[in-house]
């Protein structure tokens, strides 16, 4: 069940992403979907097997066994429901946060995650463009974090649902109204926000990070509030990387293990 609520919900707002960026869009795309669409939804089709076919639905199993053993801080204080679900989201989204920018500052890490910068646009289908061995690390690091943290099961599957659902969104090549924009800032990553992330200049790259509330980006000082270049004309993706043939399916799965001399 709590794989059917995650994919259905998430395929729902995809294709409502889509159809917004179709009708009224922030950017006008430089190349062509058919060439990038397939390698982003291959790669997401890719890892979605991998996971189902390995570990499953780990996440939320491991919120149960640590609910069942009493491990975990959560736990451990016998907090009550709704604090313990709070303090979850809360958490585990603070965790993701740091996570993401471990991704960037550890050259390990990077090797894998420079997979998904390195998509020369930026729309719905970018959301779900990772390497799979990202994919497992991170969900390795979650399941940590639900140990630790002694994670509530009902708050477990709602981070999921909403990290799918705001990834989708703040990937999107959607046109909002700058005014519109800069009041959700107060509390979401908006779009044009993220986009700065996936800008080609080195310090908008490192701001940025958060995925789903915009607090700990303002917080933590890694916040940009407007990117050096237009948004409509930013330049978008890796600066060693401007050839879509550089980009197909098996070169981005082969990427991480090439020697990094060039870079």
């Amino acid at each position: 069940m709590e794989t059917i609520i995650r994919l259905a919900t998430a395929l729902g707002i995809f294709c409502i992403m889509i159809c917004w960026e179709y009708f009224s869009p922030r950017r006008i795309s430089q190349i062509n979907r058919k060439q990038r669409w397939p390698i982003n939804l291959g790669l997401a089709t890719f890892n979605m097997l991998l996971m189902r076919l390995t570990v499953g639905g780990i996440a939320y199993l491991s919120a149960v066994s640590a609910r069942e053993k009493s491990w975990g801080i959560l736990n451990w204080l016998a907090a009550p429901e709704w604090l313990s679900i709070a303090v979850t989201l809360l958490f585990l989204d603070f965790a993701i946060y740091g996570q993401h920018i471990a991704l960037h500052k550890w050259p390990l890490l990077w090797r894998l995650h420079q997979v998904h910068h390195t998509d020369l646009e930026f729309d719905a289908t970018t959301a779900v463009r990772f390497h799979p061995l990202e994919i497992v690390l991170s969900m390795a690091y979650k399941v940590l974090c639900i140990y630790l943290i002694g994670a509530h099961p009902v708050s477990v599957i709602a981070f999921e649902v909403i990290l799918n659902g705001t990834a989708t969104f703040n990937h999107s090549n959607v046109n909002i109204p700058p005014a519109l924009d800069k009041k959700l800032r107060r509390l979401i990553i908006t779009p044009d926000m993220h986009r700065i992330h996936h800008s080609i200049i080195r310090t908008e790259i490192d701001s940025n990070y958060g995925f789903s509330v915009s607090w700990w980006d303002k917080l933590c000082k890694t916040y940009i509030e407007e990117p050096k270049h237009p948004q409509a004309t930013m330049a978008i993706g890796l600066s060693h990387f401007r050839q879509q043939a550089e980009l197909g399916f098996m070169k981005l799965l082969l990427l991480p293990f090439k020697s990094l001399r060039r870079r």
